[in-house]
């Protein structure tokens, strides 16, 4: 298991990551909110854990992009606060656990992993398709047995195509799946990122292009 800790109080945070290392758990720390939404778009978590009061951005902040990024990533809050109100409006954020500080190491690894064990029966089912294996829950694609590195961009596309089972997909779909609802309908960015991917997942080329109709996942060279 892999988490974030979010947390400003420096001493506070080193000792949950020395803690939860001895109890297996991976832990980085952001000690604002900038680091944390720096850290979230290069790292796949399994659990967030915040503070809600940090410098920069919010915890509240922090909860809400990642209730909108759709990752469905478990968080935790941690907080000073111990009123019914303030855990209410936490959950409302979208908070799936709140710990009230100061809290013994061991329950929040109890919590953590209570967590994980929720999120684990909610992962979204791995799609294999031509020789591709892709993992929605680890963000992993793999092409017979062999790891591909994606953007988040291409992993988005490739989503889409697998999900379809062989079937053509349009590029105003992949425009409308994997882009946000701001994507310019004109541009080429479905042509350039399909293409990338591509090459990223290497010959023979799987992604075939159906002149006028969309983007297909078929065995053997596509075009």
């Amino acid at each position: 298991m892999r988490v974030l800790i979010v947390e400003d109080e420096a001493e506070m945070a080193g000792a949950i990551r020395d803690g939860l290392r001895l109890e297996a758990i991976a832990a980085d720390i952001a000690g604002d909110g900038d680091t944390a939404l720096e850290l979230l778009s290069i790292n796949t978590y399994d659990i967030a854990v915040l503070d809600r009061d940090i410098p920069g951005p919010s915890g509240d902040e922090i909860a809400k992009r990642i209730v909108a990024s759709g990752s469905g990533m478990p968080i935790l809050m941690l907080t000073a606060a111990d009123r019914l109100d303030d855990k209410a409006s936490g959950f409302e954020l979208g908070a799936d656990d709140y710990l009230t500080k100061p809290f013994d190491l061991r329950e929040l690894v109890l919590r953590l992993r209570a967590l994980d064990r929720r999120r684990g029966h909610k992962r979204p089912p791995v799609h294999e398709l031509a020789g591709l294996r892709l993992d929605p829950f680890r963000r992993e694609v793999y092409r017979d047995g062999r790891y591909v590195a994606l953007t988040r961009k291409q992993f988005a596309v490739l989503e889409v195509l697998m999900a379809a089972e062989g079937g053509i997909v349009s590029a105003e779909e992949l425009l409308e799946r994997a882009w946000d609802e701001n994507a310019d309908p004109f541009t080429n960015a479905v042509r350039i990122t399909v293409s990338a991917l591509r090459k990223r997942l290497g010959e023979p080329w799987l992604i075939a292009t159906v002149a006028g109709v969309g983007y297909r996942i078929e065995d053997g060279d596509g075009g």
